[in-house]
């Protein structure tokens, strides 16, 4: 018995040391890419949410998220291209998970995987977490948890993929060398 438990803390052991030796392997040009890419792609879903939603996300929610008081467009927008950086990086260090690391250097799998990044990051972002988080602040148009309004969350995905497509082809390009 123990051989066995041995055996499968070493092959976790193994896995983590892969996956952190594979993300401290990425070239320091494939980070900066997806970066730059996160910040570009984060200013039309930025517009998106400035100009297609009635409740002031960049100017008010995005502020107060943070403890500032609002309105602050300024504010707002520095937060948001704040996030689309952090959620690029984040991308590049989940695609050194094995499945998709060759994948994610094909032009066909940075579009594929920016619907994901579109999907999962407004399920997870825009339906769960910001409700919960405006809530907590006290923005006055808080949603209802979790956020399903449609068409609102329709125009989350499609922003969200805008987004994350330069993040995703920027790496793409960079580690297809």
């Amino acid at each position: 018995m123990t051989d066995t438990t041995e055996s499968i803390t070493d092959v976790g052991q193994v896995y983590t040391q892969s996956l952190a030796t594979r993300i401290k392997a990425v070239p320091t040009l494939a980070w900066i890419a997806a970066a730059v890419g996160g910040f570009i792609g984060s200013i039309p879903l930025g517009l998106m949410m400035q100009y297609g939603n009635p409740e002031p996300l960049i100017a008010l929610a995005l502020p107060m998220m943070y403890g500032l008081s609002g309105p602050d467009l300024v504010s707002g927008w520095v937060i948001h291209q704040f996030h689309g950086i952090a959620l690029a990086v984040m991308y590049v260090a989940a695609v050194q998970w094995q499945p998709l690391t060759e994948y994610a250097k094909t032009l066909r799998g940075a579009v594929a995987l920016a619907v994901v990044v579109g999907v999962v990051s407004t399920a997870l972002l825009s339906v769960l977490l910001m409700p919960l988080w405006l809530g907590a602040v006290g923005y006055p148009f808080t949603p209802t948890f979790p956020d399903l309004a449609m068409p609102e969350k329709l125009w989350s995905v499609l922003g969200h993929v805008i987004y994350a497509l330069p993040a995703t082809i920027g790496y793409a390009l960079v580690m297809r060398r």
